[in-house]
């Protein structure tokens, strides 16, 4: 049997929910509640398709050509998206995080972002997926524990259902009043009020959307920016994000296995090319963490 190209799964459980972490990328591959699955499901023997679940360090989404300007430095990064040319998705897509702490319902995972070319940086990178309530919090925690300030962005990349509704018969809600034009290889230009195009303030049918876009200016409430997919029958997942996650990206495709549609609800703490333009770029001085958080969670219909 051949092995598993996600690696371990980890499997966790609390009262009526249950999760499935992989080692490689510490992705969100499955996320349960009673028997609705809220996470689409992929093929075994299949490498994380569309990024499905992974965690985005030091940077979410794209850096133009993988160049950048680093203190008056210019540095190149490896071309990881050869059909727009851009480095993507930061260092550790295909990184194996390890297991430091475990229990029934909470797992933390650790992988380090080794200094290499084009980012001559060190970060201790964890990620804790807890379950509690009706989903489950993800905690983030980026320490640098090499010399020097480290520029660093985070981001994730899972993908959401409520498994007896058709993805494209669920609609998606987000308030935002801006969201990021971009050019040919897919990286910011401009930065516009929302139009009728990009207005989600309203829920909207993902069968009828067509995005690949990320959006800002999200209202906090409780200290928190929210997405939601809404069901029919009015049951709500709802992806939210805290402090440091000003952005959130959305994505919807007909190229993910098994499934007619499904969409993605990214948060990020910086926009794509932000190593360029500076955009809510983080340095972390030597010894410094910087820990976020963010969750879902699925309610049930009013």
């Amino acid at each position: 049997m051949a092995a598993d190209p996600t690696g371990t799964r980890f499997s966790l459980h609390a009262a009526d929910v249950s999760a499935e972490i992989t080692e490689v990328g510490a992705a969100l591959r499955a996320l349960r509640v009673g028997d609705v699955d809220l996470v689409p499901d992929y093929p075994d023997d299949v490498p994380t398709p569309a990024a499905s679940g992974i965690v985005l360090v030091p940077w979410p989404n794209r850096i133009r050509d993988g160049r950048w300007e680093d203190d008056g430095e210019l540095r190149q990064l490896a071309i990881t998206e050869p059909k727009f040319g851009n480095a993507s998705h930061g260092l550790l897509r295909f990184a194996s995080y390890r297991a430091e702490q475990r229990t029934d319902a909470a797992l933390t995972l650790r992988a380090d972002v080794f200094p290499q070319t084009g980012y001559p940086y060190h970060l201790e990178n964890r990620v804790t997926y807890a379950l509690e309530g009706r989903g489950v919090r993800v905690t983030h925690a980026v320490t640098n524990v090499g010399d020097g300030d480290a520029p660093v962005a985070v981001g994730t990349h899972p993908y959401f259902r409520i498994s007896d509704v058709d993805t494209a018969d669920l609609s998606l809600q987000l308030e935002a009043r801006t969201w990021f034009r971009l050019d040919e290889q897919n990286i910011p230009v401009a930065e516009e009020p929302v139009d009728d195009d990009h207005d989600l303030s309203s829920p909207r049918r993902i069968g009828d959307l067509s995005l690949d876009v990320a959006f800002a200016g999200l209202p906090r409430r409780g200290g928190r920016i929210e997405a939601h997919l809404v069901a029919p029958d009015s049951r709500r997942l709802t992806v939210w994000a805290g402090e440091g996650f000003e952005y959130v990206q959305v994505f919807t495709t007909d190229r993910f296995p098994g499934h007619d549609v499904a969409v993605a609800i990214e948060p990020m703490t910086a926009p794509a090319d932000a190593f360029n333009s500076g955009r809510s770029l983080r340095r972390l001085a030597p010894g410094e963490t910087w820990t976020l958080e963010w969750g879902v969670d699925l309610t049930e219909a009013d």
